[in-house]
């Protein structure tokens, strides 16, 4: 699907029949005749020429091989390499087609739609004067073709020179007064100087000499068309279209003549139509392309105005309008070229600055700073401006970008903040943790210390302290017991006489042994009965 543009009214322009090239000989070779085997070289919008190519090379007929089916043999000689270079120049190989074309004209220097499409090659190849030799050289040849001094009145008018040509052609009518093809050439001369009167004059005593002449009829319409007589240019045109359903040029400016008009699917309908007849038509492919621009059908919009660059790469309103195309796409770098080149061939526009400004405010440029592109769109609506462009629609636009720089300086302010504040909480939590390692270590360390001391021993130890107060104070109480129950037996028993004191090596007494004292409170209590 294509993207919907956000910022839509990049300019777009159409092309008149009388801008850019022409291209007409260019449209088709020599084709057989319905009535005759005989190559003839036409042209879409003009007569053939009937002193070239059908005169030069005779075709024969091909004999029916059976009666059910009968084959025309391919056209052979020089109008089969008429035919031959003419394709290779719509495929845009336009070298190869100059290269064949010269070819041709060397071997049959009296082919003048060779010279024609020869000279339009070259022109197509940035060979002005080079295409001027082989449009003279065609008219040295042809003196009344009228596609060769079309294409060179056209060719005149885009490098100033028309007041030159101008007197040159009044000078031939001076001596081939009834001239339709001069008449004619004459009339879109006067059109190319804005003389519209003289123009109109010029044209209608063409169409007095050959009231079904197409040309000047379409001559005609464009100066009604100027002159904003939309009305009287439809039924000229129409007229027109009646009599060549098949001319492109009348199709394409009958185009114009609707849009003008405000009838837009009929203009739309009659640029195809112009398009399919002719597809190096430049400009009935890019007045095509723009209408579907407008449609947002962009991906049509792209293959007419690629088509209309291929036949006519310095056409700069096709360019710009390929650039809308690309971006209606989201394609920012090829639009931007597009652009740019527009800016290259006419340095003077506006229009390439204001739809740089859209393509900046419409489709993101990867790898561009966001304030540098908002700041962008606003230094290209200064150029547009500067250039002398105009548009109602620039202060909303400009408005729009400065509100982008806005929204983005406060966006990177709060994202400030926040890598400040993150930045802070980042700072804590490792302080935090630190003093947490910290603490670790050094209770790891002691630890690590007192597990490393060796425990005291048993002999060591001093004994605890109520431990061993209480065996000690039980061994007194028993010694005072003792001492005591002896007290007390020799008071209930008397004084006994001192026993005979045992001296080393004599043997102890036998006859009464020491009684062991008793215990406290057991001993038997005298009496007066003993």
């Amino acid at each position: 699907m294509s993207p919907t543009s956000r910022f839509p009214g990049a300019r777009a322009l159409f092309a008149a029949v009388a801008s850019g090239l022409l291209l007409s000989a260019c449209a088709s070779g020599p084709q057989p005749r319905a009535d005759s085997a005989t190559p003839a070289p036409v042209t879409d919008g003009t007569a053939a020429d009937a002193g070239t190519a059908g005169t030069d090379a005779q075709a024969q007929a091909a004999k029916p091989a059976d009666a059910a089916l009968v084959r025309p043999e391919e056209p052979r000689g020089p109008a089969r390499d008429f035919a031959r270079a003419v394709d290779i120049a719509r495929r845009g190989e336009l070298t190869a087609a100059e290269a064949a074309l010269r070819t041709l004209t060397q071997e049959q220097p009296k082919l003048a739609y060779a010279w024609t499409n020869l000279g339009i090659v070259q022109e197509r190849l940035g060979k002005p004067d080079d295409a001027e030799r082989s449009y003279r050289q065609a008219l040295a040849v042809a003196p009344e073709q009228e596609a060769a001094w079309d294409c060179l009145a056209r060719l005149y008018g885009r490098t100033g020179r028309s007041v030159k040509l101008e007197a040159e052609l009044r000078g031939l009518l001076e001596t081939r007064k009834d001239s339709v093809p001069l008449r004619t050439a004459l009339a879109v001369t006067l059109l190319q100087q804005k003389k519209h009167e003289s123009a109109a004059s010029e044209a209608k005593l063409a169409l007095k000499g050959d009231e079904r002449h197409v040309r000047a009829m379409q001559v005609l319409a464009q100066v009604y068309y100027r002159e904003g007589k939309h009305e009287l240019a439809r039924m000229v045109l129409e007229n027109a279209r009646a009599i060549d359903a098949e001319d492109a040029a009348t199709h394409n400016a009958l185009g114009l003549v609707y849009l003008d008009l405000k009838a837009r699917p009929q203009a739309l309908e009659e640029f195809k139509e112009a398009a399919r007849l002719r597809p190096d038509f430049a400009e009935a492919r890019n007045n095509f392309g723009a209408l579907l621009n407008e449609a947002q059908d962009y991906p049509a919009a792209v293959t007419e105005l690629e088509a209309a660059v291929r036949a006519a790469p310095d056409f700069a309103s096709a360019r710009l309008n390929l650039g809308n195309a690309y971006r209606g796409q989201g394609d920012f770098a090829r639009a931007r070229a597009e652009y740019e080149q527009v800016l290259k061939l006419v340095p003077a526009s506006a229009d390439p600055y204001f739809n740089l400004a859209i393509l900046y405010l419409d489709v993101e440029p990867p790898g561009v700073d966001t304030l540098e592109r908002f700041k962008t769109v606003i230094s290209y609506f200064e150029q547009y401006q500067g250039k002398g462009g105009r548009d109602e629609r620039i202060d909303q636009y400009v408005k729009d970008a400065r509100k982008g720089i806005e929204r983005e300086e406060r966006r990177r302010e709060r994202e400030r903040k926040d890598q400040l504040r993150k930045t802070e909480e980042q700072q804590k939590a490792e302080a935090d943790k630190a003093a947490a390692d910290k603490q670790a270590a050094e209770a790891k360390a002691a630890a690590q210390k007192q597990a490393s001391t060796p425990a005291p021993t048993a002999e060591a130890q001093p004994p605890a302290p109520e431990a061993e107060k209480a065996p000690a104070t039980s061994k007194k109480a028993k010694t005072v017991r003792k001492k005591k129950g002896a007290a007390t037996a020799r008071t209930s028993e008397g004084t006994s006489a001192p026993g005979a004191v045992s001296q080393p090596g004599s043997a102890q007494s036998p006859t009464t042994p020491t009684p062991a004292p008793a215990p406290a409170g057991s001993g038997k209590l005298a009496n007066d009965a003993q």
